[in-house]
């Protein structure tokens, strides 16, 4: 038995591997992509940052400035655009939504979180995904889609209010389940500005991934939790054949520190399948939640590769 167990032993660990970091054996087929201006994405970040009072749970007149330009601007690009409101002690908050495609149907779900946490300016968390759903609105404008697709801009993704019932997007999934609303998947864009070309940047929760993944933070990661890897998979080929950007992916249990580390996690919470699109945040970004996360820091040409992969995901659902 112990010798059939050895036997067996790369057999189980190669499943693990598979399973885990999901690997596109074929390189998938690059496909034609719309141009997407790094200029004109720093610019939409240094509009959401460039301001002496932080967008954080506190600050509610800046936190209704940022929703409100984030409605403008789909509102330039959309006709269907609408603010989700609700109340925590009598103070309002607010998500904001635009829709693209057919009215019926199973649903594609973007979100990006616009809050801070504390006093930051917060450019690559999370400015950068917010900034990923107006330029996506901006592509979208003229699409004949297969599904709905609606972005989706959270408030209250940070502290005090993370992992409560309070989160943005834990209203906007609980919204969509007892609306019956069928769901392709959501997609989570959260930090995706921030790269390092320095050996040595990344980081990981656990020793034995360093084996499997780069030692450099010059990617962007696709994260899953365990169950969902044909999903995982799938986002993972999609922005591989769309953009210029080498590309990751994990599926693990969220017991793994930062796997369920944002606003995914209220739609899993819900039985919905989905992921987060991440430079992996603190494992590599160590301006995280300082003062020093700032406009300059952040790599807009990688930046819009993201994009453009995030892109391809929705037209080739």
């Amino acid at each position: 038995m112990l010798k059939m167990f050895i036997a067996l032993l790369p057999v189980l660990c190669g499943g693990i591997i598979w399973s885990v970091t999901q690997p596109t054996l074929i390189k998938p087929e690059q496909v034609e992509t719309p141009e997407v201006s790094p200029k004109s994405l720093e610019q939409m970040v240094r509009i959401m940052t460039d301001h002496e009072v932080a967008r954080n749970y506190k600050n509610i007149e800046r936190l209704n400035e940022v929703a409100e330009y984030i409605h403008e601007t789909f509102s330039s690009y959309s006709n269907d655009v609408s603010y989700q409101k609700y109340n925590i002690e009598g103070v309002e908050y607010k998500n904001v939504i635009a829709s693209f495609g057919p009215k019926e149907g199973e649903r594609i779900v973007i979100g990006a979180h616009y809050d801070v946490c504390g006093d930051q300016p917060g450019a690559d968390d999370n400015a950068t995904g917010t900034v990923g759903l107006l330029e996506l609105a901006r592509l979208l404008k003229s699409q004949n889609l297969k599904y709905r697709v609606d972005l989706v801009a959270y408030t209250l993704e940070e502290p005090p209010y993370f992992r409560t019932e309070y989160m943005g997007s834990a209203v906007h999934a609980k919204y969509l389940k007892e609306n019956n609303i069928k769901l392709k998947g959501m997609y989570c864009l959260e930090m995706i500005g921030y790269f390092s070309d320095e050996p040595g940047s990344q980081n990981y929760p656990v020793a034995p991934l360093k084996a499997f993944y780069p030692s450099t933070g010059d990617y962007i990661a696709i994260v899953g939790k365990t169950g969902q890897g044909k999903f995982t998979k799938r986002a993972k080929k999609d922005i591989k054949s769309a953009a210029g950007i080498d590309v990751r992916s994990i599926n693990a249990p969220k017991f793994v520190t930062g796997i369920d580390f944002s606003d995914h996690l209220n739609y899993w919470a819900e039985g919905y399948k989905a992921v987060m699109i991440t430079n992996t945040s603190f494992y590599r970004n160590q301006n995280y939640h300082q003062p020093t996360d700032l406009p300059e820091s952040l790599d807009y040409d990688k930046m819009a590769e993201v994009i453009k992969g995030v892109y391809q995901i929705i037209v080739a659902a």
